[in-house]
């Protein structure tokens, strides 16, 4: 009998680490579903590319960092960028806005880990966050990181798969 319960003990004890991992994921994508981010410009990017700065929001800074690639990206395409300054913002590249629900297939992919959203967007300098754009709110962090969005090549790839109209397209 003793011998069973430590069988037992021990297949709970390798499975646990198994199972924290799961939930965790589980929860970074429920909060990453939410769309919980700010996006401001920092700078004019190079011919057809934003430099904008991306908050995003999580319990955990790490995930908050890689967030906001999908971010900036979402943010270009559904929300636009705030100006800042003398900075002028940038409208959305649609003003559906029921086109995420409509397509929602087609960013499930697009938004995955690893995503096609990747090729699109960089995040400049070494990655690392500055004091400053780390912020401890309540129970979870606002993170700033700055990256770069080439928006002309996102445009033309969501009007290639049919997703936005072009800007020749007529009104």
């Amino acid at each position: 009998m003793k011998n069973k319960s430590t069988i037992i003990l021990s297949f709970v004890l390798l499975l646990f680490p198994i199972f924290v991992a799961a939930q965790a994921e589980r929860r970074a994508d429920r909060e990453m579903t939410e769309w919980r981010y700010e996006v401001e410009a920092v700078q004019t990017g190079a011919e057809g590319t934003y430099l904008v700065k991306v908050w995003s929001y999580s319990k955990k800074p790490n995930i908050a960092i890689e967030q906001a690639k999908k971010n900036a990206v979402h943010g270009v395409i559904f929300k636009g960028v705030a100006a800042n300054g003398r900075v002028p913002g940038q409208r959305a590249l649609t003003n559906n806005a029921n086109l995420e629900m409509e397509k929602q297939d087609f960013f499930k992919d697009f938004f995955a880990d690893g995503g096609k959203y990747m090729k699109f967007v960089n995040v400049t300098g070494d990655g690392s966050v500055r004091s400053e754009d780390r912020l401890k709110i309540g129970k979870e962090y606002k993170i700033g990181v700055v990256v770069s969005v080439n928006v002309q090549l996102l445009r033309s790839d969501l009007e290639s798969a049919g997703i936005i109209r072009g800007l020749n397209s007529g009104f």
